[in-house]
């Protein structure tokens, strides 16, 4: 388990970040989940990320599970991604059918999918 501290470097928290991510950075998008990345001038620091779940996805109980998920495939990730990045994955009222429907498992492939077209991911060979 990641320390506290950690924890709470590695997410954008701020709107400030936000919007900046929103505005000076490159977007990806898929049925489900939209990714934006903008890269950080520290490149070698490890990837930070915010994640936005809008209200059309469900009730509180629904958008934290969709939030769950999708922190838990990204940082399963990390470890393959480009470095020094910020990144930002919004939800898509798709993804919250997906996440009933497939669980896990699809929400990881989705995100997957996003990032390796994106040219965002290394490393690893997608699993399918």
């Amino acid at each position: 388990m990641v320390d506290r501290a950690r924890r709470k470097r590695r997410r954008l928290s701020r709107s400030g970040e936000f919007e900046r991510v929103y505005r000076e950075g490159r977007s990806h998008a898929s049925r489900h989940l939209v990714v934006y990345a903008f890269p950080r001038s520290d490149a070698e620091t490890e990837p930070r990320l915010g994640i936005s779940v809008g209200r059309k996805l469900g009730g509180a109980v629904e958008r934290n599970r969709i939030k769950r998920l999708l922190r838990d495939a990204f940082w399963a990730r990390a470890g393959d991604l480009t470095p020094g990045h910020d990144f930002v994955i919004v939800a898509r009222p798709a993804a919250g059918e997906l996440a009933r429907e497939g669980g896990e498992p699809a929400i990881e492939q989705a995100l997957r999918s996003v990032l390796a077209e994106a040219g965002l991911a290394h490393g690893r060979e997608d699993e399918s």
